[in-house]
């Protein structure tokens, strides 16, 4: 799949979540557990459920046809270029979802800021994240 379809898949993904995906979005969304999310962020050649750059967190939410192996690997290699990879099922969120939330924070305490004191790498066009002169 080239990086133009890629994209556009995301996009797709994002106007038509999942149940599951939308139960943990209303927790990640708008800075509420103190840092930014993206939904369905493309790292190429893979789409992430819940991205936060930040802190290099990577939030999945995997249904009954995801395949371990696989999921193993690509853990691996997003984990070789800096990425962190938290999986939950849709029975943990379901069930769970404030451990699930929990988890998330624990991890997202525990990660180091990417940037450190520096600015964001990709400021909003409304200039939140540059440096103010």
């Amino acid at each position: 799949m080239t990086e133009k379809e890629l994209l556009e898949r995301a996009r797709e993904m994002r106007r038509n979540p999942t149940e599951w995906e939308v139960r943990v979005w209303r927790h990640l969304s708008n800075s509420q557990l103190g840092h930014k999310f993206r939904r369905q962020a493309v790292i190429f050649p893979y789409i992430c459920d819940f991205f936060c750059p930040a802190k290099g967190l990577i939030v999945e939410v995997d249904g009954d046809t995801h395949d371990p192996e696989p999921d193993a690997r690509r853990d691996d290699r997003l984990l070789r270029k800096g990425f962190v990879t938290l999986r939950f099922t849709n029975v943990d969120v379901w069930e769970n979802i404030e451990g699930v939330v929990s988890t998330i924070l624990s991890a997202l305490h525990q990660r180091r800021d990417r940037w450190s004191g520096l600015p964001h790498p990709n400021p909003s066009p409304e200039g939140e994240g540059l440096d103010p002169c």
